[in-house]
C-alpha cells in the first residue's frame, strides 16, 4: 500500500464503525491488525454511538473527512477476492483524495443520509454479519490486502 516518499501525498485509511466492540477477544484481534496495518499506512478507528436514524446520521456525517472517498459495507456491495480488494483498495488510495473510509453500520444499518453519499459499495459477504465481525474481517482483509501488494508471505494461501 502506499506510503509516503517525498512530496506525494499519504494515503490514509479510516473506519467509521457504529457501536463500540466489547468483546474483549474481538477488541484484542482488531486492535492486533490495526497495529500491523498502522505500520505500513495511516489508518484510524472512529466509533459513534448507536442512535435513531436522524441522529446517527448526524453523528456519521460529522466524522466524515473531507475529501475523502467514501466506501459503505452492504450486502449488496461490489463483492472481491482478496487480491480483487487488493487491488481496488491500491487504486482507492492512489486518487486523488487519499483518504479511504469505511463506513460500518450497526444493528440497524446504515443511514440513508450517509448511503447517500458514498462513492462506493463493497460487499463483505453475501450472508448478513454482526457489525462487530464485519468490522474484524475487514481490518483482516485491509492487512491482508497490504501483504498481497507487498508479495508477503501472510497472503499465501
Amino acid at each position: 500500500m502506499p506510503a509516503q516518499h517525498g512530496s506525494k501525498r499519504v494515503a490514509h485509511i479510516v473506519l467509521l464503525a457504529v457501536g463500540k466492540i466489547k468483546e474483549r477477544g474481538i477488541r484484542e484481534a482488531i486492535d492486533d491488525y490495526l497495529s500491523r496495518i498502522g505500520r505500513h499506512i495511516p489508518i484510524d478507528e472512529v466509533e459513534v454511538r448507536d442512535a435513531k436514524e436522524a441522529e446517527l446520521a448526524a453523528a456519521l456525517e460529522k466524522r466524515l473527512p473531507a475529501a475523502s472517498h467514501v466506501v459503505t459495507l452492504e450486502i449488496t456491495g461490489k463483492a472481491m477476492t482478496s487480491e480483487g480488494f487488493a487491488r481496488w483498495l491500491q487504486a482507492r488510495t492512489r486518487e486523488g483524495k487519499g483518504k479511504v473510509v469505511f463506513v460500518i453500520g450497526g444493528p440497524a444499518g446504515i443511514p440513508a443520509q450517509i448511503l447517500q453519499q458514498a462513492h462506493e459499495k463493497v460487499s463483505l459477504s453475501a450472508m448478513t454479519l454482526p457489525h462487530r465481525l464485519a468490522r474484524l474481517l475487514l481490518v483482516e482483509q485491509l492487512y491482508r490486502a497490504g501483504t498481497i501488494l507487498r508479495g508477503e508471505p501472510y497472503a499465501r494461501l
